[in-house]
């Protein structure tokens, strides 16, 4: 009967291994190109916490100030004129460039400020504040 169900009763002596291959090839595509983003920041700091804080986006250029007030330009010490060389040269390559800034919680707001305005002066418009995202929000203070 032709186009029937066939009667062959021979065992199956090989395995098919290329669906195997396929799923490794696509896990070792995603993993080379999540790695880049996985290991990004490589100086420790005290981030200040936010209940609310969105996911951030992992942008090209990282920028960290640590509580002793030192600067890094995605993980090499730089002085304030290297980090505006560096950021200018960042915006000159890609007019899209976007900063992660990330600086230690007992830092003054206005050394901060100091360094968001270093970035936005060399052309940067996007930029994101690295923040720890609290486990529980904060009660509001009760007003009496």
């Amino acid at each position: 009967m032709a186009g029937g169900a066939q009667d062959n009763e021979e065992e199956i002596t090989g395995i098919n291994v290329t669906p195997l291959v396929d799923v490794v090839l696509v896990l070792l595509i995603i993993f080379m190109v999540t790695a880049n983003f996985i290991v990004r920041e490589t100086v420790e700091v005290d981030l200040p916490r936010a209940a609310n804080g969105g996911e951030t986006v992992q942008g090209l250029v990282n920028v960290v100030l640590d509580k002793e007030g030192k600067l890094y330009f995605d993980g090499a010490a730089v002085t304030e004129p290297e980090l505006t060389t560096k950021v200018a040269e960042a915006v000159a390559k890609d007019k899209d460039t976007r900063a992660i800034i990330s600086a230690d919680q007992t830092i003054a707001y206005g050394q901060v400020m100091r360094l968001i305005d270093t970035v936005k002066g060399q052309g940067i418009a996007k930029f994101a504040l690295n923040i720890e995202k609290d486990v529980a929000p904060a009660a509001a203070p009760a007003t009496p």
